[in-house]
């Protein structure tokens, strides 16, 4: 099976997206708010030459696009990250408030953690769970080096996450950035495709169904959970997400987003959905020249 052929009949402009698959992805960094200003940065990079453009949707993000995002002192001194620009979504529709509890159920290497940590202004108190220690090592070393205080990491499965070394307090908010087939990352990685199946696809689409229902089950009723993927496989969104409105007190709720991008789908391959997914948000290479997403918002009623 061709892995991007199958999204044929839910991509408008097919040729398009392809092609857009197919063009190398250009670097673009966060401004780490904990340590420097979008102006102070902005400066240190003219003045070491490095050309960056402003995302329009997003005023801490930049477009290098003509150099790497790390290998330069704004970077070495935890000024700046590199994330990519559509990485920046979970963590921009969660909107984590200073002195909240969030719990970060798929966090390193931290991108996103820090990410939330700079939202928060360093204060309050982010669970960084993970089951890789390797990742885990440099979610440790970015915490450091962007200057994150307000961090606890755990090493375990997120879907066998304990309250417990933190109290029995659930959380006010939390992000499930999963694992994936990771289909949506080809412009970075072009090799992303090489070891694709369905099986594979099938299989991790039941995990992320284990994590995104503890995250609802740990967060408490009025709370907000973002489930996010970088990947276009329905079994691995929509169907997701579908699964947990089944089995848990939650509902998905719609948010806004300004960067093109299409609803989510409700038929998949002899599946349907329930309608409310259309909430969800499919981000496609060829909208917005980035990575391919997908970002469902949800709130936990019971």
């Amino acid at each position: 099976m061709e892995p991007l052929g199958r999204y044929r009949p839910i991509v408008d402009d097919f040729d398009a997206f392809r092609a857009a698959c197919e063009r190398p992805l250009p670097s673009a960094i966060r401004v780490n708010t904990i340590k420097a200003t979008v102006d102070r940065v902005t400066a240190a990079l003219e003045a070491a030459g490095i050309a960056a453009d402003p995302v329009d949707w997003h005023d801490r993000l930049f477009v290098l696009p003509e150099a790497s995002a790390g290998g330069n002192w704004p970077y070495f001194h935890g000024w700046t990250h590199g994330q990519e620009e559509v990485s920046a979504i979970p963590a921009t529709v969660l909107d984590p408030q200073p002195g909240e509890r969030v719990w970060d159920a798929c966090a390193a290497p931290g991108s996103k953690t820090t990410q939330l940590a700079a939202l928060m202004d360093d204060r309050g108190e982010i669970v960084a769970t993970d089951n890789n220690l390797g990742r885990i090592s440099a979610l440790r070393t970015n915490t450091e080096r962007l200057g994150v205080t307000n961090v606890a990491v755990t090493h375990e499965d997120g879907r066998n996450h304990s309250l417990k070394p933190f109290g029995d307090a659930g959380y006010d908010r939390a992000l499930v950035d999963v694992p994936c087939s990771c289909e949506g990352t080809i412009r970075k990685n072009p090799d992303a495709l090489e070891d694709w199946s369905l099986s594979h696809v099938e299989g991790v689409a039941g995990v992320q169904k284990g994590i995104l229902t503890r995250a609802v089950q740990v967060t408490e009723p009025g709370g907000t959970v973002v489930y996010s993927t970088c990947t276009f496989a329905p079994e691995e969104n929509e169907a997701v997400v579908d699964h947990v409105l089944e089995v848990e007190d939650c509902e998905l709720v719609d948010y806004d987003l300004p960067l093109t991008h299409r609803d989510g789908i409700t038929e998949w391959d002899g599946a349907s959905f329930d309608s409310s997914v259309t909430r969800a948000k499919r981000i496609y290479p060829h909208h917005n020249d980035t990575g391919g997403f997908f970002c469902a918002k949800l709130e936990v009623t019971g």
